[in-house]
């Protein structure tokens, strides 16, 4: 079989949830098949060492906005390369292309709610535009392709309910898994390195910071204020990937400018080096509004942090029973959370216990595996797919 799998982000320098699935997924497929023949779409970036040709494995690169990349330049080169199928691994694929088509669809938020929402939305303009192309592309896409991989069961059914019962049959969920760096790491040098790095406080509350609301950062800044000056005066919060002027401007809002000082904004974090900030956290706070899968959860567990997440669509199928779930939407929840798992220590190594166990429900060998059995079963329909 000739098979391209399409890993437009793979080569840039900061990655997120979606291409460290797809690249998880090609380092598995790597060990698991040496007989298919594979190709990687890729737009140029940086970052081309973070993955290797082998023998069955080819890199394809080429420039090119995502629109004119996806649409226009990917369905050519999959002719080209007489490929039987093509996978696209982040939700979006050609709506006109007349090879196979395989589509990992991770959730289907940007198609809830109403198109004035998009544009009125505090979502930066990058991520409305996403959510637009989405938005147009993704109905087609899913009447196109021979099946749909999504990554939990709840958005599965979402995703029935969404498309209807022909999509319905096609349809597959798959989870996603923990990269082998997230473990408890032994080597007390590294971790002070990395403290240095980012100039961490000793002691912090995690969180990964967002602009696009359904993150919750508004609220987890709320919770943090509260917690700070009723029971912690001395709280630290280290805050990924968010912006000083926005948080000025949420701290202004709750009357706390005096907390800037205990928290702190690294910025994007070095894939190495994330493992290490999850262990020196005290708590992982991922109290978002809606997420398809949640791949943060089971990464601060791996690491033995314990976690507050959200009662809400697919968390509580990948948190199990071993996180702290709430009510997003109330900010008295987080707070109550943190007081519980800050305030007793048996409760808190009980969650760390029980998270050590969940995470390893969860691999990308396992995924690899499932995806790998479905190419297998399109193009060899006599073969009942066991998904």
């Amino acid at each position: 079989m000739r098979i391209g799998i399409e890993a437009q982000r793979l080569f840039r320098p900061e990655k997120h949830g979606m291409d460290r699935a797809v690249l998880e997924l090609i380092k598995q497929l790597q060990q698991l098949d040496t007989v298919n023949d594979y190709f990687i779409f890729v737009r140029s970036d940086q970052d081309r060492g973070v993955i290797q040709e082998t023998a069955n494995f080819t890199i394809v690169e080429m420039s090119g906005s995502y629109p004119v990349w996806e649409q226009i330049k990917l369905p050519k080169l999959a002719k080209q390369y007489q490929l039987d199928l093509l996978h696209c691994t982040s939700n979006t694929a050609p709506v006109c292309s007349s090879t196979p088509l395989i589509t990992t669809i991770h959730d289907i938020i940007y198609l809830e709610g109403n198109l004035t929402d998009i544009l009125k939305g505090k979502a930066t303009t990058y991520q409305k535009a996403g959510n637009l192309y989405r938005r147009l592309v993704v109905p087609t896409v899913a009447k196109k392709s021979e099946a749909l991989i999504t990554v939990s069961h709840y958005e599965k059914q979402n995703m029935s309910a969404y498309f209807g019962t022909q999509q319905a049959n096609k349809l597959h969920a798959i989870h996603n898994g923990v990269s082998q760096q997230f473990q408890i790491q032994q080597d007390l040098e590294k971790l002070q390195a990395v403290r240095e790095k980012y100039k961490l406080p000793s002691q912090y509350l995690l969180h990964f910071g967002s602009m696009d609301p359904r993150k919750n950062t508004r609220r987890v800044l709320e919770a943090f204020v509260l917690y700070t000056k009723a029971v912690d005066p001395t709280t630290n919060l280290v805050l990924l990937s968010y912006s000083q002027e926005a948080l000025i401007a949420n701290l202004q809002i709750l009357e706390a400018e005096d907390l800037l000082q205990q928290i702190t904004l690294p910025g994007y974090i070095d894939d190495q080096d994330l493992a290490a900030i999850y262990q020196d956290a005290v708590l992982f706070l991922f109290p978002s509004l809606r997420e398809g899968f949640g791949i943060p959860i089971i990464e601060a567990m791996a690491c033995g942090v314990p976690v507050i997440t959200s009662n809400t669509s697919s968390m509580p199928e990948v948190a199990g029973q071993a996180a702290h779930l709430v009510d997003p939407t109330k900010v008295s929840e987080i707070v109550k959370g943190m007081l519980e798992i800050l305030g007793d220590n048996n409760y808190r190594n009980s969650l760390i216990e029980r998270g050590n166990r969940r995470h390893l429900e969860f691999s990308w060998e396992a995924m690899a595996q499932q995806v790998l059995q479905m190419y297998k079963s399109i193009l060899n329909p006599t073969k009942k797919n066991p998904l």
